[in-house]
């Protein structure tokens, strides 16, 4: 192994073409993002359109994370392979090329299928990105650069249900897919300009394991639809759910004693020996938990219990990505001035752990204000997360590594992103079922608290002019409402303790890294 490091030697670069740099990758970053993103408020009108279910429009999601999951630990690879610079013009290319052909699809199992070829062409580009921003800027500036990429990786997920909410309400969700063309076409020319390849890229000369391969797609993609599928059909009461974990456990735990052992590996697990990239890879995927969690968690809130259009329910979920916007340039100077990144990851997870917590406070009476200041806590402790987090976890990768170093991370981050949303669906759905009886269990004929209620109800009924008989009736309906939405509106609250918890969990972990600053090596 070389011993020159990344942060050693940046690829020469003048400072305007090193931020044009950035410019180009993280358009090209954040176009996949927010394709991704605003999918998840048109399901319904797709569905409508195709003639589907809202249940089978939920393989546009899927159909797209599996193939997205299963190039991802290749992305290291492929760039070796193609080079950097060509594999993600090939991506971004790819992937525009794949969202016109979903927005021209005219039935859901094609675009299902331009949605796996979407997938594809995706996978690579969140590593790919990451490894030439990082080759690109020299380690004093790697913290102003990794929060700029990050304003972009953060804010996207946030904001593109805003822009996915409006474009379907006022035109069509087909135009979630055609918006990425222009972007396409601004990326393409500044990656054609500004970037290039570092000199130890060796294009077309590595070989290919293609046992190891098919043992990583085999796995990749049953550990995908078990998660996906898995509160579905009962989880592991399910023989489809049992078979697929077992089939998903057996493929990746031979893939990965096969990589060790194989000479031309495709996913660089020896990096994991640098203690520094071991925690902060972990901790990539609680970050893609809680985040990607909470992003479910909050539009289903609104939507569900108070009723808020899609429209109203993106945007005030904008407040979060407007506090990391702001805040994220502060994290990046702070790093640039030698501050200890591990404290501010603490102090960041803390902070973003204390505005989950807030969420789960909320109730069926809360308005759009009250979600205001929940999210720019979050914002905030985000900001202070992800910066110092991208940054130190790769400190100790040698250059020729940062592809497969940041393609494991990005593995990790997606893994973690579809345990967070299984996991937060099947709290719901459990814990909801649960509060339903407990709270139904206190509805009885001699509970004074509900004889009142019914009384006054029934009275209110047949002022408006019901008789007897039906204002009973819809009394009775009118109280089971109130218990469903308030089973929900508990379930909701577990869900947030969830994930601000696991935010507690895993702050002290960071201390098992070493303190990297300008100036010190931390190749340890």
């Amino acid at each position: 192994m070389a011993t020159t490091t990344a942060f050693d030697s940046p690829i020469e670069n003048p400072a305007v073409g090193r931020w044009l740099v950035a410019i180009a990758v993280m358009a090209s970053a954040m176009m996949e993002l927010v394709d991704t993103s605003a999918v998840n408020v048109s399901l319904p009108y797709i569905a409508g359109n195709l003639s589907a279910t809202t249940t089978e429009a939920t393989w546009v999601l899927t159909s797209y994370l599996i193939s997205n999951a299963i190039v991802l630990p290749l992305a290291g690879w492929l760039a070796n392979y193609f080079g950097r610079k060509r594999l993600l013009m090939m991506a971004v290319t790819g992937f525009t090329a794949a969202s016109v052909l979903c927005g021209l699809a005219p039935s859901l199992p094609i675009l299902i299928l331009c949605r796996v070829l979407q997938g594809v062409s995706g996978g690579s580009l969140q590593p790919t990105t990451r490894a030439i921003l990082l080759e690109t800027f020299p380690r004093e500036e790697r913290g102003h650069a990794m929060a700029f990429f990050g304003v972009g990786i953060v804010v996207a997920p946030i904001l593109a249900p805003v822009l996915g909410g409006w474009m379907t309400t006022n035109y069509s969700w087909r135009w979630i897919f055609f918006i990425n063309v222009p972007i396409c076409v601004i990326g393409l020319i500044l990656l054609q300009l500004f970037v290039h390849d570092p000199p130890y890229i060796r294009r077309g000369s590595l070989r290919m394991d293609y046992w190891g391969l098919g043992m990583l797609v085999t796995g990749i993609a049953a550990l995908q639809v078990m998660l996906d599928k898995g509160q579905e059909d009962d989880w592991f009461g399910s023989h489809f759910i049992v078979t697929l974990a077992i089939i998903a456990v057996v493929c990746l735990t031979t893939f990965v004693i096969w990589e060790l052992r194989s000479k031309h590996p495709l996913v660089h697990f020896h990096l994991f020996k640098f203690r520094t990239f071991a925690v902060g890879s972990s901790m990539s995927a609680v970050l893609g938990f809680v985040l990607y969690g909470s992003i479910v968690l909050i539009p289903l809130f609104m939507q569900e219990l108070l009723g808020f259009p899609a429209i109203t329910a993106g945007f005030w979920s904008a407040p979060r990505g407007i506090a990391t916007l702001i805040l994220m340039p502060l994290a990046g100077y702070l790093i640039g001035r030698r501050w200890d990144m591990r404290a501010m990851l603490f102090g960041g997870a803390l902070v973003a752990a204390f505005g989950v917590f807030s969420f789960s406070y909320l109730n069926t009476s809360a308005g759009p204000w009250n979600f205001v200041w929940p999210q720019v806590l979050m914002g905030a402790g985000l900001s202070f997360t992800f910066v110092p987090l991208s940054t130190i976890t790769v400190d100790p990768i040698p250059s020729e590594e940062m592809g497969y170093a940041t393609s494991i991370t990005s593995l990790l981050r997606n893994v973690g992103a579809s345990i967070g949303i299984s996991i937060v669906a099947t709290v719901l759905a459990r814990r909801r079922q649960t509060y339903q009886t407990r709270l139904a269990a206190n509805l009885t004929p001699m509970n004074p608290a509900m004889q009142h209620m019914l009384a006054t109800t029934r009275a209110d009924f047949m002022r408006h002019g019901a008789n007897a008989v039906l204002a009973g009736r819809q009394a009775l309906a009118l109280l089971y409402r109130i218990t469903l939405d308030q089973a929900a509106a508990l379930s909701y609250m577990d869900a947030f303790r969830l994930l601000g918890v696991m935010f507690i969990v895993v702050a002290p972990f960071v201390w098992l890294m070493h303190r990297s600053h300008p100036g010190s090596d931390p190749r340890r």
